[in-house]
């Protein structure tokens, strides 16, 4: 099979995005596909021309304002149609579409390729987060207008699922996320790290992702005095310098990745996530894979990840009050948080990636079949289908 995945962003740039689309391409690369990835350019020397064995076509780009590291693909239509066209893709996917994933869709219908949308980024809720909230109808539109001319849409979460169908998006599928079982594991737990962050023996709160307005990493100033507690922070964003002022006390350990993430996260006593704009939050699968219970607000994708009195706490958005009670519960009751510690790595055993990148593959081939099976019987439509035929 032939695949174009379309990211509206992509390595150097790790997020959640960059890091399912990595995923994909690996299991993609075993079953022989060839795949070309169409993204914005870096200004990174280092930014490769290939990864998974997929070659990485590169859009000229410019940074986004107040956020210079994610950077918007400049060009129109014509040039995205134009690359799809050479390449004559079997499917189109779209990842996280939004500006360059809005052309890509319009390119696609075009040229008469089917499209898979991955619907992972709550994009108009961001509006009002950053001070636009007049744009936030507009961003809805956009979100609309791709994710209808879609051929199918897949999202991550009941919420983010049920949020598209009350637009009247319809052909919406899940499609959720693996998560690696091997590196995020309880065995990865290091009291040697522990005692240099918390020498005291002091209980660690975690927390994982972007520091971004979007994130609500400033909620956590709520936990800043929970007794014999320690707060770890990890990630980096704009918002960084404004986090270590509002929160002095806590230990700000920037970007980390591989072994030292797998590390860190085992060693959390407790994870929190205060965002209420995930569609998913892969981190909160990674910390219960960790062997760490969970408390996180109580919309989008932690809904379906976090099993109240189970796995950890869902608390009421906004409640900050409730977000402190639900820490505070486990952080001082050691037999209750192993139990939930314990719920928590049963609950995502069997979520590999392998599975969901299986699950995605057969996505595309029902799309590729729907699209033939709606086209006429004509000359062109019969080369078509045997074109795919050998490709697959």
């Amino acid at each position: 099979m032939r695949i174009a995945i379309v990211a509206e962003s992509f390595l150097p740039l790790m997020n959640g995005v960059t890091h399912s689309i990595l995923r994909v391409l690996e299991h993609l690369r075993e079953r022989g596909d060839e795949v070309l990835v169409i993204a914005p350019s870096s200004t990174e020397a280092d930014a490769p021309d290939v990864v998974e064995g997929a070659f990485v076509h590169r859009l000229p780009a410019v940074p986004l304002a107040g956020y210079t590291n994610v950077r918007v693909a400049m060009g129109g239509v014509a040039r995205v149609k134009r690359i799809l066209a050479d390449y004559s893709p079997d499917v189109v996917h779209l990842a996280s579409p939004f500006v360059l994933g809005w052309r890509a869709a319009q390119a696609a219908q075009q040229l008469g390729i089917p499209t898979v949308a991955i619907y992972q980024t709550e994009v108009p809720s961001y509006a009002a987060r950053y001070g636009f909230p007049f744009l936030e109808n507009w961003a809805w539109q956009r979100v609309e207008n791709i994710h209808l001319s879609a051929t199918r849409t897949l999202a991550p979460s009941t919420f983010a699922a049920n949020q598209l169908r009350g637009r009247g998006i319809l052909r919406v599928e899940m499609w959720r996320r693996g998560v690696d079982t091997v590196r995020f594991n309880p065995q990865k737990r290091c009291e040697a790290w522990r005692a240099s962050v918390a020498p005291n023996g002091e209980r660690i709160i975690g927390y994982v992702g972007r520091l971004a307005v979007e994130k609500q990493v400033q909620d956590l100033s709520v936990l800043a005095d929970v007794p014999g507690t320690r707060l770890v922070i990890v990630g980096d964003g704009p918002q960084r310098a404004a986090l270590e002022q509002a929160l002095p006390n806590a230990v700000f350990m920037g970007f980390q990745g591989g072994e030292d993430l797998a590390r860190t996260v085992a060693s959390f006593d407790l994870f929190v996530h205060p965002g209420e704009l995930e569609t998913f939050c892969q981190t909160i699968q990674e910390a219960m894979a960790s062997g760490v219970p969970v408390v996180a607000t109580g919309r989008g994708g932690p809904l379906d990840l976090v099993e109240n009195s189970r796995t950890g706490w869902l608390y009421q958005p906004g409640d900050l009050a409730q977000l402190r009670a639900r820490v505070a519960d486990l952080t001082g009751d050691d037999a209750k948080r192993r139990a939930f510690a314990s719920a928590a790595h049963a609950s995502v055993q069997g979520r590999t990636w392998a599975a969901l990148s299986a699950e995605l593959v057969r996505h595309y081939h029902e799309v590729i079949a729907e699209h033939l099976n709606a086209r006429t019987a004509s000359p062109s439509a019969q080369r078509s289908t045997q074109t795919y035929k050998e490709s697959a």
